[in-house]
């Protein structure tokens, strides 16, 4: 009986400047993805990931696109090393973009446009410094939603990414994020970290950017999923290709219900995942949500060995 594989994609925050090297020096269908990135965008995608600098591979419209270049090389060499064939996939926030192209519901060269467009919508639609986003370890989501609720005063302050036991992200106006983080710390929260983010993400206040990127979504084409894909939204799978246009733009201002997405896949009987992009964020809230699925991060050549061995 072979493994059940469930296929994991990363989202803003896991850039870092050298991103794909290996991958890009050794194998041509990693390059080729990287080109077909650049030539949609009419900029060097390999340069920006190999080189940076950090502050501009940092900037949302530019970290999505990059994230997804590096996500869908890393699934290409995985099917060319490896032939896998996926149960279901899942991908945070930017992430469940990179699960549509794999499940072949959304073309590669339509997912670096559309993402672009959603980094610029997302940083455009509250000024600098207005927004900011925290994670709040070592308190249950219940007491972050009551926390919220009690310092929201006239602002908006809400939990943003449910990404599993103990580990809630909140989103909002700074004041407010700073209000309940300083609130989750009497109460007993383990540790606060401000997230190193300009726009408060998954929050009511990018409403604006889903409406914009709707318009960008409508005139592209989805067809169904090859296998499940889990949306951020509802932790459920999409229900066919042409809900994207309104799951995708939901998206952007609901929060990421990413714990329910890995106890779904722990249901379905997935005992392998593989998260596909730079470092190993999902793989690590994985063990967590969900221990009795093995995780295995690739994004280079001892990553492909890694899934390899835990495929045989």
């Amino acid at each position: 009986m072979g493994k059940k594989l469930g296929l994991l994609f990363p989202g803003q925050g896991s850039q870092y400047v050298g991103m794909g090297k290996q991958l890009l020096e050794q194998f041509p269908v990693a390059k080729k993805t990287f080109q077909e990135a650049s030539d949609v965008l009419g900029e060097d995608m390999e340069k920006l990931c190999l080189e940076g600098p950090e502050d501009r591979l940092r900037l949302t419209a530019n970290a999505q696109p990059a994230i997804l270049t590096l996500s869908i090389a890393a699934f290409r060499v995985v099917l060319e090393e490896l032939g896998i064939s996926p149960a279901c996939a899942a991908g945070h926030s930017l992430g469940e973009y990179s699960a549509l192209v794999a499940a072949q519901a959304m073309s590669f060269p339509q997912a670096v446009l559309a993402v672009r467009k959603r980094g610029e919508f997302m940083q455009e639609a509250v000024p600098e410094g207005q927004g900011a986003m925290a994670a709040l370890l070592g308190m249950d989501a219940a007491e972050v939603d009551r926390i919220c609720r009690e310092e929201a005063g006239r602002e908006v302050v809400v939990a943003a990414n449910y990404n599993g036991p103990g580990q809630v992200v909140v989103s909002g106006h700074t004041s407010a994020v700073q209000r309940v983080a300083k609130a989750a710390k009497q109460k007993g929260a383990k540790k606060v970290v401000e997230l190193p983010v300009s726009a408060p993400f998954h929050s009511p206040l990018l409403a604006p950017a889903g409406e914009k990127l709707k318009k960008i979504l409508g005139n592209m084409s989805f067809s169904d999923p090859a296998f499940p894909v889990i949306s951020n939204v509802d932790a459920r799978p999409y229900p066919s290709g042409s809900a994207a246009v309104e799951i995708l733009a939901r998206q952007v201002s609901h929060p990421v219900r990413w714990e329910e997405s890995m106890q779904l896949m722990a249901s379905w009987g997935i005992d392998l995942a593989v998260e596909l992009g730079p470092k190993k964020v999902l793989v690590g809230l994985l063990k967590r949500i969900a221990p009795g699925i093995f995780g295995v991060q690739v994004e280079d050549a001892a990553g492909i060995q890694e899934l390899g061995k835990a495929l045989a």
